[in-house]
């Protein structure tokens, strides 16, 4: 199996310059995650991985082979895209040995390959089907299996669940996550808009903006510690509260005012922070609980109450030029529309960002 390395990688339609100098160290048999907004170049990137783009600049190789002109086919990829491009006229066995057929596989070597990859899949009662005979989950896994079938040494998936209602995400997502148990030297770039699959599936996770890299790290560090605010507001659902801050006084910790008017202190160090600078404070919905009396972190007035059962989600009115903040709180919470309510978080949990939106470190 491989890895993939990226080397200052530049993708230009023309003047419209599209990526802006990726470096990415892919390990073999890890399995990593592009997420992004629309537009971000995350499939682009894929794409040029898989050799259907061009590069305009940097080096790519796999296994250590620099690839920038090797054609896809001889790359060792195989894809699994978001439509699954079944041929509608032939059977999931025919379907999945196709690309074997055209490479001239033996016919004894073709059987063996087709029939693990249903074992794997759980698709062996359905080889003799037709796609039309199969559900919107089942094709996607006849896709993912012809691609296993192939025996890549990197697997690449294009947001393969989109199409999938959120059932069917689930049902899939989960025979993804055995399919990387079950293949632990194959490596694997998945890119996804659904923070749910990234987060429950990537070894490190890739957050794209506009062509540049804005952090990578596992999922539980780009949650916890967000470089910057760009990757505080993506990753987590709801996205984290950020509202408006000056520094009071720098330091360890550091005393903040809010917008509108209440101090809070961090316990984040500011050594580059000076008095009277603007910041943004930061917490998640689901950091915040309820508070009592004169202990607490923020008040405001209840917009909306959004009562799911498991939890309840509570949009209140901040301070003056905030978004309304969101408190995610378990279970079934007696509050209403127009309540005032305090809000209090483990000091822990606080993120504190300076004017350019880069975060002050958090103490490990």
């Amino acid at each position: 199996m491989a890895g993939v390395v990226l080397k200052d990688i530049r993708k230009s339609y023309g003047q419209v310059k599209v990526l802006h100098g990726i470096d990415l160290d892919v390990a073999e048999g890890e399995f990593v995650v592009f997420v992004g907004p629309s537009g971000c170049g995350k499939s682009t990137l894929l794409r040029m991985i898989a050799g259907l783009e061009t590069i305009t600049a940097g080096e790519m190789s796999i296994g250590g082979k620099v690839v920038n002109d090797v054609p896809p086919s001889r790359r060792g990829i195989a894809m699994v895209f978001q439509s699954y491009a079944l041929y509608p006229h032939m059977t999931v066995y025919d379907n999945m040995a196709f690309g074997l057929r055209i490479a001239h596989e033996s016919k004894s070597e073709i059987d063996r390959r087709v029939r693990a990859a249903g074992d794997i899949l759980q698709l062996t009662p359905y080889l003799d089907r037709l796609p039309k005979a199969l559900s919107g989950g089942q094709r996607q896994r006849v896709a993912i299996g012809r691609a296993i079938c192939r025996d890549p040494e990197v697997f690449l998936f294009d947001e393969p669940l989109s199409n999938l209602d959120a059932a069917l995400r689930v049902a899939t997502r989960i025979e993804i996550a055995k399919l990387k148990e079950q293949m632990p030297q194959t490596t694997m770039i998945y890119v996804t808009h659904d923070q749910v699959e990234a987060m429950t599936l990537a070894d490190r996770i890739v957050v794209l903006s506009a062509g540049r890299v804005e952090q990578v790290g596992r999922p539980l560090e780009l949650y916890e510690n967000p470089t910057n605010l760009f990757v505080a507001r993506f990753i987590g659902s709801p996205s984290m509260n950020i509202i408006p801050a000056t520094v009071a006084e720098p330091g360890d910790p550091t005393l903040i005012s809010l917008s509108a008017g209440r101090s809070v202190r961090v316990p984040i160090a500011t050594p580059s922070a000076k008095a009277g600078e603007a910041a943004s404070f930061g917490v998640r919905p689901e950091d915040l609980v309820l508070a009592k009396g004169d202990d607490y972190l923020l008040e405001g007035t209840v917009s909306l109450v959004e009562a799911l059962g498991e939890v309840t989600l509570l949009y209140v009115d901040g301070p003056v030029g905030a978004e309304p903040m969101i408190a995610k709180l378990p279970g079934i919470v007696d509050v209403k529309k127009n309540d005032t309510v305090r809000l209090s978080a483990d000091p822990g949990k606080l993120h504190l960002f300076d004017a350019a939106g880069k975060a002050f470190p958090k103490k490990r």
